[in-house]
């Protein structure tokens, strides 16, 4: 029997789910937040590869491919949420409780923040890796010769051709950059998030929806500033293709850097910025949205 004034020791069930909480969280409201964007991150794509600007690839996507065309991939997509997603912004919050358990209840400094931040991008980027892959290939399928196209069906049909035809590790092709991405935008994203959070509504007084919305651009621009430059090289090195003397068009990330400098200075890698911008921000903003409302539906059914 505890005594006067101890905390009752949590059931086993509720130590599990107090542990899995911010992982589910994090995983639904990722998923909830791409199924709402997934038409836009579809024009990012096809703008990075080249195909125009926003109003005319979104106008000829529609045209030659069906609006329904503007989904393509969401299966890769939320299933990219569902690992990368719970993965990181589950391992964040983890850290953070501890860190901040650690120094005693205050608050993290931003450095501090920005390290987790670039930790739970890693991790979750080294395990949504495969489901991004398909994403990016199926979404940039279209812009193929016919006889290049793959043409996966789905997002598992794409894993299971990729792991056959490339082999296990073909599944993580491009994730150096794909990590090195993740770190940026999470570093980005959650560390300036906390920051603007304790901004808004302890110095600024801000009610909780205002916070929640203040805070979200604020992390949506920083998470697009910070990772845009990783996406694009991103991007190049997942969509490339043999070329007709056999070779591929980069060696790696680091030949593919240059190789961009070379052809279009430092500002090619911001090609598509608005879109990115307008893609990653809403993304942000509903994902830090929705987990507000899952915690707060939670805390009132006391879980």
């Amino acid at each position: 029997m505890a005594a006067a004034g101890e905390k009752k020791p949590m059931s086993a069930g509720a130590a599990i789910w107090a542990t899995a909480k911010p992982f589910v969280n994090g995983g639904l409201s990722g998923m909830g937040a791409t199924c709402v964007i997934q038409p836009i991150d579809m024009v990012k794509v096809r703008i990075q590869l080249g195909q125009g600007s926003a109003v005319s690839v979104t106008k000829d996507i529609i045209a030659k491919e069906g609006f329904g065309a503007l989904y393509k991939g969401l299966s890769a997509g939320l299933l990219r949420q569902a690992t990368y997603t719970t993965a990181r912004l589950g391992t964040f919050r983890a850290l953070s409780d501890m860190a901040v358990k650690a120094n005693e209840g205050r608050p993290l400094p931003l450095a501090q923040k920005a390290i987790i931040g670039l930790t739970a991008g890693g991790m979750g980027a080294c395990i949504g890796s495969p489901a991004d892959l398909s994403l990016i290939r199926m979404q940039a399928d279209a812009t193929l010769p016919p006889h290049q196209r793959r043409n996966y069906t789905s997002v598992f049909n794409a894993l299971s051709r990729i792991t056959k035809d490339e082999g296990v590790l073909g599944l993580w092709r491009g994730s150096g950059p794909t990590v090195v991405r993740a770190m940026a935008l999470n570093m980005g994203m959650l560390a300036s998030y906390d920051q603007a959070v304790e901004f808004f509504r302890d110095s600024q007084g801000f009610g909780e929806y205002q916070t929640v919305l203040a805070s979200g651009v604020v992390s949506g621009f920083c998470a697009s500033f910070f990772s845009l430059p990783f996406d694009y090289v991103k991007t190049q090195i997942q969509k490339m293709q043999p070329g007709p003397d056999g070779k591929m068009p980069y060696s790696g990330s680091l030949d593919c850097v240059w190789k961009t400098l070379k052809s279009g200075g430092p500002l090619k890698f911001y090609t598509g910025f608005p879109t990115y911008f307008i893609r990653i921000s809403p993304h942000v903003m509903i994902t830090w949205a929705l987990l507000n409302q899952f915690q707060k539906i939670q805390k009132e059914m006391g879980l």
